[in-house]
């Protein structure tokens, strides 16, 4: 069966093709394509599990069986994705995460800021508490950057989300999507924070006036 490879960025620098029409068996999968091509091009043992791959415009593991026709993309780090995404104890400042991906390139930068608010369902709120899987909630979130530029090529999206004790005012997430028009801009910015809320292993402990209990606000 033949199936297309599209590269990217330094990995299409390397092989020196923009895309690949590969032959494979019936039934092949992604770790068995990638395997093929790292025999002649070493950068795709090089990055490693920073290498992601996309089939028919999803990302997918490389477990993944291939079909005939099937199109598929390897996705090095996108631009700023170094240090696009982190958890901090310390408080989060929203023109940092602007720095991490703005550039010349970007005619829109959109910021989406969650703050601790002094009320929730109906309670006085005296603070939160986040805590968070870190290595699992840093690769999730690593997935919503790539996942974004995938969608709205050309952006670059940043994540910072605090853990640990927040007073009234702190800024719990701090979200900056940058891309060539405002658009995608917005698109991404939303796209990121609701996927946040739904994938990230990141929980919240609200503590009112009343008590203390945990949030579950996910469907």
């Amino acid at each position: 069966m033949q199936v297309l490879v599209k590269l990217f960025g330094g990995v299409r620098e390397a092989v020196g093709e923009k895309e690949l029409s590969v032959t494979l068996p019936e039934g092949a999968r992604v770790a068995e394509l990638r395997a093929l091509l790292a025999r002649d091009h070493s950068v795709f043992d090089e990055l490693g599990e920073r290498l992601a791959a996309s089939v028919n415009f999803e990302v997918v593991p490389l477990e993944t069986s291939l079909r005939e026709g099937d199109e598929v993309a390897f996705l090095p780090p996108v631009a700023g994705g170094a240090g696009s995404t982190w958890l901090s104890e310390e408080p989060l400042v929203a023109e940092d995460a602007v720095a991490r991906v703005s550039g010349p390139d970007a005619g829109g930068v959109v910021t989406f800021v969650g703050a601790v608010r002094d009320h929730a369902r109906g309670r006085s709120i005296e603070h939160l508490e986040y805590e968070a899987y870190p290595e699992m909630a840093l690769r999730e979130m690593d997935k919503i950057v790539l996942e974004a530029a995938r969608r709205w090529p050309g952006s670059r999206v940043a994540i910072g989300h605090r853990t640990g004790h927040l007073e009234i005012g702190e800024i719990a997430v701090v979200i900056v999507a940058a891309a060539p028009h405002r658009a995608e801009a917005f698109e991404a910015c939303r796209f990121a924070i609701d996927t946040l809320k739904e994938s990230v292993p990141i929980w919240k402990r609200e503590v009112a006036t009343d008590g203390a209990y945990w949030v579950d606000d996910r469907p």
